[in-house]
């Protein structure tokens, strides 16, 4: 099981033109074929009067599911470049489907790659690519008397701090890579001299911006 991957960081849509010709890309997860299968029929039923719905998906830990369809574009002009812009960007369980409504003027093969690829290269940077990374939450229970230095030591650090429960006793709730709770662990009571109480909570994949 991956514990860290790239993706998109939510669903979405971006339109631009060239040459007249309207071209809208359309993003989503996918974790598995059938949702693909049904995020591009959507569309395609949305868009039924345009000139071409071309798809483009990439699914699984090792990438192992990859398909492309040029849906009437000449063949590997539109459905591989947007399925290689995905392999660049190193994006997991994403879906894409470009729609272009042709403006009058022939692009020619070379024109289309390029178009179809800055079409999903665009809308990529419009909506934005998150990492998603298995965490394993920490909850820290402590005196209030540490509370403004556990606080403190929190928020400067790598670790998340998702929340802060106010009863008895503070308890705070860090989130660490699965990888580096041992680590956490001795920092927390290194900083708390020993005094806070550590225990395991729910592990969830926690999401972070990525440079698109």
């Amino acid at each position: 099981m991956l514990t860290s991957y790239r993706t998109i960081k939510q669903s979405g849509h971006h339109e631009f033109t060239i040459n007249k010709s309207r071209f809208i890309t359309h993003i989503t997860r996918a974790a598995d074929e059938v949702t693909a299968h049904s995020f591009i029929e959507q569309i395609k039923k949305e868009h039924w009067n345009a000139a071409h719905n071309c798809s483009a998906y990439l699914i699984g830990e090792q990438d192992h599911i990859q398909k492309a369809n040029d849906d009437g574009e000449p063949n590997g002009t539109a459905g591989v470049p947007m399925l290689e812009v995905l392999k660049k960007r190193e994006l997991k369980d994403t879906a894409v489907v470009v729609t272009r409504y042709f403006g009058g003027i022939k692009l020619g093969a070379g024109g289309l790659i390029r178009a179809y690829g800055s079409s999903v290269s665009e809308a990529l940077n419009h909506i934005g690519i998150v990492r998603r990374t298995l965490m394993q939450e920490l909850v820290v229970s402590a005196d209030y008397s540490l509370l403004g230095k556990l606080e403190y030591e929190a928020r400067k650090s790598s670790y998340i701090l998702d929340s802060i429960d106010y009863g008895e006793q503070v308890q705070l709730h860090l989130y660490t890579p699965v990888e580096e709770v041992e680590a956490c662990r001795e920092w927390l009571v290194n900083i708390s001299s020993g005094q806070a109480g550590i225990e395991e909570g729910k592990q969830a994949f926690v999401e972070t911006e990525e440079p698109s």
